[in-house]
């Protein structure tokens, strides 16, 4: 029979086990949430992100209008040639694009083949790569588990095999460090499949 500070360390283990990821998740949602409202001092609690909402969104519908754009794409093409402005802005371009919009740049889970049976888990970012030497490769993104990071490697193509699964799932699933299962949800494996067409 167990004793009862051990009964007791077991509980407060499970307790942690379950309370921390709901509590670290309120943190960081608050935290972001804070951060987000004070960019527009109002002195009213909320109406800082309101206001910030409501902005975003309208310039995204001034973005979608056909008159817009080429004003837009005269800026970008300064912040673009503006030296050092220029490589904050595509950095932040290029990274926003690989996550969100119409041009996403993870829609593409493969494992690549490492030998010996190991398999690397991965997304494509590029197929075609217009660089001499490196005919018949692709650049494969491996993200790191329990991090925000991750390697580019060039690949040859026949070590890439492509996956047909959910790619968020994916991404879930390597980054927790393979402990959040894929889920075999066809809809989001059919939407998967599309967008890489």
């Amino acid at each position: 029979m167990k004793k009862p500070h051990k009964i007791l360390f077991q509980y407060f283990l499970n307790g942690l086990v379950l309370l921390a990821p709901v509590a670290l998740t309120l943190y960081v949602a608050l935290s972001l949430v804070r951060w987000l409202d004070g960019l527009i001092q109002t002195g009213i609690p909320g109406l800082g992100l309101l206001i910030l909402l409501v902005f975003i969104t309208g310039f995204g519908y001034l973005g979608s209008m056909f008159l817009f754009r080429p004003l837009w794409s005269k800026i970008e093409a300064t912040l673009s040639k503006t030296p050092l402005v220029s490589l904050i802005y595509n950095s932040i371009k290029d990274l926003a694009s690989a996550f969100m919009g119409d041009k996403k740049k993870f829609n593409q889970a493969v494992m690549v083949d490492l030998g010996n049976g190991c398999w690397k888990p991965g997304f494509v970012t590029q197929k075609d790569i217009p660089a001499e030497g490196l005919e018949g490769m692709v650049s494969v993104y491996f993200p790191h588990s329990y991090n925000f990071s991750g390697n580019v490697f060039f690949v040859s193509s026949s070590q890439v095999k492509n996956l047909q699964v959910p790619t968020t799932d994916f991404m879930k699933f390597i980054v927790s460090g393979g402990i959040v299962p894929i889920e075999k949800d066809h809809e989001k494996m059919a939407e998967t499949s599309s967008n890489n067409e």
